[in-house]
């Protein structure tokens, strides 16, 4: 075996589902529409099923469904025949991948469907197969070959039924408006949640303040309590008017201690708002080279709500 010929195989797999995926694309029509509807109608959840490959297949649309706003989960259809059949009500939509649609490990589930009045949407290969007969909805897959020489390894069917699954969520998430915000939602953590989190999310309450006539040796206490390598200065009214950082204090060594905040700050600090993706503030102390926000609202008067280190953001996962 040469490196030829295993860059010929690799490149012809992908080519083969490449091909596959645009007669897919093309072959969408009106059960995809009435599959969306099926679903946007449902009052409960979205049951997705399949068995083997076709299975962790059904495992990542239901995942993708709950993720970007369409409530789903998994049945595997082998449990569902010992009790897991509970787990499906009236007012829920069933989406079962099969590429033969003749799953036998499928058959209870399908029935289960019918008994009770549960709508159906079936994927397969087969236009005749049993499950796109029994279902409410058929969405059939182009015919297409598997991406093997022999053709019996699921791979560029199963590509083509994820690659459906993805179409649906999207197409979901789009007519139901679902933006970034509510996309946190689901994703608190991880690197999707790091980058979506909000300024407010990260930033300390507890903050280093000072009022402008306040003399620097009180100050220099505060910068060393609170830990952040800065003081926020204050007016009388309590809006964030300046701030006193390590090279502030390094311009006014001569006679610092005999000064006053208001003397040794400098005016008009960068600031953030609380809704801000914390992105932005990395984005903005690196431009800014700083390695602290305050968090001000402007419908506050300017008041200081926060403050936010970059270390905090690191720590979150955001960079």
């Amino acid at each position: 075996m040469t490196t030829e010929t295993i860059l010929a195989a690799g490149r012809r797999v992908i080519q083969r589902e490449a091909e596959a995926l645009g007669s897919l694309a093309g072959a969408l029509g009106d059960s995809f529409f009435a599959a969306a509807t099926l679903i946007l109608d449902a009052h409960g959840r979205v049951i997705v099923s399949g068995m083997g490959k076709s299975g962790h297949i059904a495992r990542k649309i239901a995942s993708t469904l709950a993720s970007t706003g369409t409530p789903a989960h998994f049945v595997h259809p082998a449990e569902a025949s010992h009790g897991d059949l509970g787990m499906m009500a009236k007012g829920d939509v069933a989406l079962v991948l099969s590429n033969s649609g003749e799953t036998p490990e499928l058959a209870n589930l399908v029935a289960y469907t019918r008994r009770f009045g549960i709508p159906l949407i079936g994927v397969a290969g087969n236009r005749e197969s049993t499950l796109l007969r029994q279902a409410d909805v058929a969405i059939v897959l182009p015919a297409a070959e598997e991406a093997c020489d022999k053709g019996i390894v699921p791979t560029t069917s199963t590509t083509m039924t994820l690659a459906l699954g993805d179409a649906l969520a999207i197409a979901l998430m789009e007519h139901r408006r679902f933006t970034p915000e509510d996309f946190r939602e689901f994703h608190p953590g991880g690197k999707l949640g790091a980058r979506l989190s909000r300024v407010r999310d990260l930033m300390h309450t507890d903050m280093p303040l000072v009022e402008s006539n306040t003399p620097m040796s009180t100050a220099l206490l505060a910068i060393s309590q609170k830990g952040f390598g800065v003081v926020g200065v204050t007016s009388e009214a309590g809006a964030l008017v300046g701030i006193i950082t390590d090279g502030d204090l390094r311009r006014h060594m001569d006679g610092l201690l005999s000064l006053s905040a208001e003397t040794v700050m400098t005016k008009r600090p960068t600031t953030i708002g609380p809704d801000a993706l914390a992105e932005e503030a990395v984005a903005l102390m690196n431009q800014r080279k700083i390695t602290c926000l305050f968090v001000a609202d402007q419908n506050l008067a300017g008041r200081a709500l926060g403050i936010l280190h970059i270390h905090d953001c690191l720590r979150a996962g955001v960079v």
